[in-house]
């Protein structure tokens, strides 16, 4: 990789980075749940819609994994197929930190360093079956489950909380899910 791509690469890192934190002090501070067992979080969540970064435009079979090590990182592998699901496979392996260990809920993903951007878990069952994961200028959201689908009840009920906080569900895409 030359220095002038290398440096392209830190600029649109850093870019996206800047997009997930809220420079407004007029938006309303984004609650997260009040608390998150991480042990019960950790393995795999299937993304079932989003409001997509440039990464994951035209994702299909998007997963999200999670392991704690032994440091109380997370150990994090993003992995989906470009296009439809026999498509290339792309896989991103950020780092989670745990930002707020009184609730486990409010997290920094870090895809490059020294960047982090907030990780809020936003929405999450009683069961642990789906979380919703956000960020603060509510620019990004993730709904995901434990399995490749979920009820449109469900769906619908994730999309109206979310147009209550604030975000634009208009924007919000599904995500193709067919696994053999």
């Amino acid at each position: 990789m030359s220095l002038r791509s290398f440096n392209l690469l830190i600029f649109l890192l850093f870019t996206v980075s800047c997009n997930f934190s809220d420079n407004s002090n007029n938006a309303q501070a984004m609650q997260t749940v009040p608390f998150v067992d991480i042990e019960r979080f950790m393995g795999d969540w299937y993304v079932i819609a989003n409001i997509p970064t440039f990464i994951e435009k035209r994702a299909t079979n998007a997963i999200e994994s999670y392991r704690q090590n032994s440091k109380g990182q997370i150990e994090t592998t993003f992995t989906f197929f470009q296009d439809n699901p026999s498509g290339r496979e792309k896989v991103y392996k950020p780092t989670g930190f745990i930002y707020n260990t009184e609730t486990n809920a409010e997290w920094r993903m870090q895809f490059i360093w020294p960047f982090k951007a907030p990780f809020l878990i936003i929405d999450l069952d009683d069961d642990y079956s789906y979380t919703v994961i956000g960020v603060p200028n509510r620019k990004y959201v993730w709904i995901m489950s434990r399995e490749p689908i979920l009820s449109d009840d469900t769906f619908l009920d994730i999309t109206q909380k979310l147009a209550v906080i604030g975000y634009d569900i208009s924007k919000i895409q599904k995500i193709v899910q067919e696994w053999e």
